[in-house]
């Protein structure tokens, strides 16, 4: 594996296929990699439960990077998180609510280590959001809400990069916003990101950059790939994504990522 110990990779729009779904037979280049003491770690904006769905039969020993590098666990034991300060998660849901009042169409869910929150109801935003935060709870009042909150993410029907990100790129200097997908944005504590929470978990680990691969298609990948020196785009990636990775893979709906892998594996074997 030329010297590689560790792979990051993002899930949606990069491993997944357009249903969500695990490449079939993932399950077994997942065993190729432990074989040669290859860690492999998901990086996500989802809901660290959404993640361990994908992977139930690793969830007592896979490293998971969840939150957009807000909450990273080592297995079932939580590494490092970076959460909102109270006086953030009042500002934000009052900056949502402002949204909403002057007729934007976006929905707001506040996601805390315990489980995510909504404050409306409706078929179409909760099965939208039930993708990526399975545990959700609806509640009355989002900043009244006793957890501890890792982000707000911000969904609209339209561009999130257009149509929402503007709304919250220039907040205080103890927030960031970040275009998490197509129709979504995530705010976060200044300074976390998935580059971030991969630095933390190659400090525990013991594993270098120059050790680490990393995959990713959107802008929210970005510090994760400048944290591994083999850094790939997905075919279908963002221009800024494409622009920033040292190399490039087929598209997630060609199993783009697992065909990289099974290349390195091949070189590996010969």
């Amino acid at each position: 594996m030329n010297g590689i110990r560790l792979i990051a990779c993002d899930l949606d729009g990069t491993l997944l296929d357009e249903q969500k779904q695990l490449p079939a037979d993932f399950a077994h280049t997942l065993a190729q990699l432990a074989a040669r003491e290859v860690v492999f770690c998901p990086a996500s904006g989802r809901q660290y439960h959404s993640i361990l769905a994908l992977f139930p039969e690793l969830a007592a020993t896979m490293p998971v990077i969840a939150e957009n590098g807000a909450l990273v666990m080592m297995g079932e034991r939580e590494l490092a998180s970076s959460c909102l300060a109270r006086a953030d998660v009042s500002e934000l849901v009052a900056i949502w609510r402002g949204l909403v009042q002057q007729g934007l169409d976006v929905g707001a869910v506040m996601c805390g280590k315990r489980s995510a929150y909504v404050e409306r109801g409706g078929t179409g935003f909760i099965d939208e959001v039930a993708k990526y935060y399975p545990r959700l709870e609806v509640v009355d009042d989002l900043a009244a809400v006793a957890d501890d909150f890792l982000k707000l993410a911000l969904c609209v029907p339209g561009s999130a990069e257009r149509d929402i990100y503007p709304h919250f790129a220039a907040l205080g200097p103890s927030l960031k916003a970040v275009v998490s997908g197509e129709r979504w944005v995530d705010v976060m504590a200044a300074g976390v990101n998935k580059g971030r929470g991969l630095q933390q978990l190659q400090a525990a680990l013991g594993i270098a950059r120059e050790q680490t691969m990393a995959f990713g298609d959107f802008v929210n990948d970005l510090e994760m790939l400048d944290e591994a020196a083999h850094s790939y785009a997905m075919k279908n990636a963002h221009p800024a994504v494409v622009a920033r990775a040292r190399f490039r893979a087929p598209c997630n709906t060609e199993r783009g990522v697992q065909r990289v892998i099974h290349s390195l594996l091949a070189g590996a074997a010969a």
